[in-house]
């Protein structure tokens, strides 16, 4: 297995995917991560021309990183994969009347029929889906291949939460939908999924909810339950307008109890998004009633030092990597833009300086210890390939 990655800064498309062409032609498998500035179309068009075997793509926060650093600016970056020896397949599916659920099952049979692997486990998943239904997502890919496998990947993002990102693959683009590569690498993978916050001590449980718009906490209006557990650092929502308090709350989000390792609680995060005058609060994961929910707090030299920590977890034992594919949550990215030099160094030294892509993403999905699949938000997720 060879793997590298290339980037190129252009501002220009045409010109942006010249740069990169001769890396990917003909590999067997490529991520692709494009500034959503980026035409999907045109990225899209430029890349299938190539003879890529397995193409998946989607659109990333401001840009991405790699070993050689990172690009928060017109950002077009590749993880390029070469492995004769293994198996890779994409398939991608538009939400439609079936659902996100009924899509990611169609583009999970996709995957691995492009792969002549029909009626096997990967050995790993990678997914990105646009935001809305990750959770949706994640059950139909299970309901294709089972739980045994990890699903591992991001939501696809914008530059300002305006609905703007897409997905890709081989055959075309969406900008509703879902891309799942299977994979059956000659090489053995390894991975981690964790987030940089601790737990404040306020805690509560959700007494009213829809889906993802959190009306109660413990019997009050939730924006006034979080405000008070937060210590006022949410702007308060007027009343004939919502209030947006997503930056505020990137380092105030909600954590979800997720089975403890060697008896240390782990969360699974949400990130509040919005309030309105009746006091719900809009998040980007979906909360049940009944559920208890903790507040959580970070600090950005936590955060900037954590993806480091997750790559370091996600090594194999042997310390020999080919690459590694990361994702990194995009309302983090944006709250250190000042510290991305920690976050690209230190994963850059956890990895041995083998080439990694990072992704920036608008929901994060990886396998938890004890707890299976899940989506969260301002999480980190790292996909390590051993040597061979």
């Amino acid at each position: 297995m060879k793997i590298e990655t290339v980037a190129s800064d252009l501002t220009d498309t045409a010109r942006a995917l010249e740069a990169v062409a001769e890396a990917a032609r003909g590999a067997d498998f490529v991520f692709a991560a494009a500034n959503a500035d980026h035409p999907a179309a045109q990225v899209q068009a430029g890349l299938s021309a190539l003879g890529i075997g397995a193409l998946h793509g989607a659109s990333s926060c401001r840009g991405a990183m790699s070993a050689a650093g990172h690009s928060t600016k017109a950002g077009l970056t590749l993880f390029v994969l070469r492995d004769a020896a293994g198996d890779y397949g994409t398939g991608r599916a538009a939400f439609g009347a079936d659902g996100a659920r009924g899509a990611a099952q169609r583009a999970t049979e996709a995957a691995l029929a492009a792969c002549a692997r029909e009626g096997e486990v990967p050995d790993v998943l990678w997914v990105t889906a646009t935001p809305g239904a990750e959770e949706a997502v994640l059950q139909g890919i299970e309901d294709t291949i089972g739980t045994a496998a990890p699903i591992i990947g991001g939501s696809a993002a914008d530059n300002a939460v305006a609905g703007a990102w897409y997905v890709l693959d081989g055959q075309g683009t969406c900008g509703d939908g879902v891309v799942v590569t299977a994979m059956f690498p000659s090489v053995p993978v390894s991975y981690a999924y964790q987030n940089g916050y601790a737990p404040t001590g306020q805690a509560g449980r959700v007494t009213r909810a829809d889906g993802r718009r959190m009306i109660e906490i413990d019997g009050a209006p939730a924006f006034d339950v979080l405000q008070e557990w937060s210590g006022g650092a949410l702007p308060s929502p007027a009343a004939d307008a919502d209030a947006n308090i997503l930056s505020a709350a990137t380092l105030w989000p909600l954590g979800r109890s997720a089975e403890a390792v060697q008896g240390i609680p782990t969360y699974l995060l949400a990130h509040p998004a919005t309030a309105d005058a009746s006091g719900a609060v809009t998040l980007f994961a979906d909360v049940a009633e009944g559920e208890a929910i903790t507040q959580m707090t970070g600090t950005t030299e936590a955060l900037a030092a954590r993806a480091g920590r997750v790559a370091a977890q996600a090594m194999p034992r042997s310390g020999a990597v080919a690459g590694a594919l990361m994702v990194y949550c995009g309302g983090c990215m944006l709250s250190l833009r000042d510290k991305l030099d920690v976050v690209t160094g230190g994963t850059a030294e956890a990895l041995g300086g083998a080439p990694f892509l990072g992704f920036f993403s608008f929901g994060e999905q990886g396998p938890m210890a004890g707890s299976g699949n899940r989506h969260g938000n301002l999480m980190i997720s790292c996909l390590v390939f051993g040597a061979s």
